[in-house]
């Protein structure tokens, strides 16, 4: 056996406290992720994920009672829930799976703006319209929530204080998408 060096007192307040830990965190990061691919429509990673998610919490659940007068072991399961929960949105981010939309409200003028964005690939549509104080250009864009980095630049390279709302997108239909940086793509998507 893998712990028959140990003592059983070591065992119980050391040992399965951590694993606990470090199993919620798994089972808590796979059930976040799991939640952000149904909002998104992934239904066939949803469901593996969900597997998993269960799987590993049924092990946690089985040892935390087996441990029943253990508070490290409870500690270390509300600890391991916690962390999961930021490890888990840490991980969504930097897969950044999904796309985005966004509308950009620009005082300066939206066709400057729009022209940045064509000349990086994207596709833009521009509105003038009139805000509280005063004329503006709006600007709707949906983009890869992969080019939020370089969609950032841009409306921080034309206007720092410029005002815009992002929202997630469930699902997209053609439109105009830079190319993804990839050396087995060799077509644009879109039109």
């Amino acid at each position: 056996m893998l712990f028959e060096n140990i003592d059983t007192h070591t065992f119980s307040y050391v040992v399965l406290p951590i694993m606990i830990f470090f199993a919620r965190i798994c089972d808590v990061t796979l059930g976040t992720l799991r939640v952000i691919f149904v909002a998104r429509g992934q239904k066939y990673i949803a469901p593996v994920l969900g597997f998993f998610e269960v799987f590993i919490w049924i092990i946690v659940i089985s040892e935390l009672l087996n441990s029943a007068n253990n508070i490290v072991c409870y500690a270390a399961y509300a600890g391991g829930y916690a962390t999961g929960n930021f490890v888990g949105m840490l991980v969504e981010e930097r897969i950044a799976i999904g796309m985005v939309f966004m509308r950009i409200f620009a005082k300066a003028d939206g066709k400057e703006l729009a022209g940045k964005f064509h000349s990086s690939g994207f596709g833009v549509t521009l509105t003038h319209a009139e805000g509280s104080e005063g004329n503006v250009d709006i600007l709707q864009v949906v983009v890869s929530r992969k080019f939020g980095n370089e969609v950032q630049k841009i409306l921080n390279d034309f206007d720092p204080d410029i005002f815009y709302v992002i929202e997630d997108v469930r699902s997209v239909r053609k439109g105009i998408f830079p190319k993804k940086k990839s050396s087995l793509n060799y077509r644009r998507p879109g039109k």
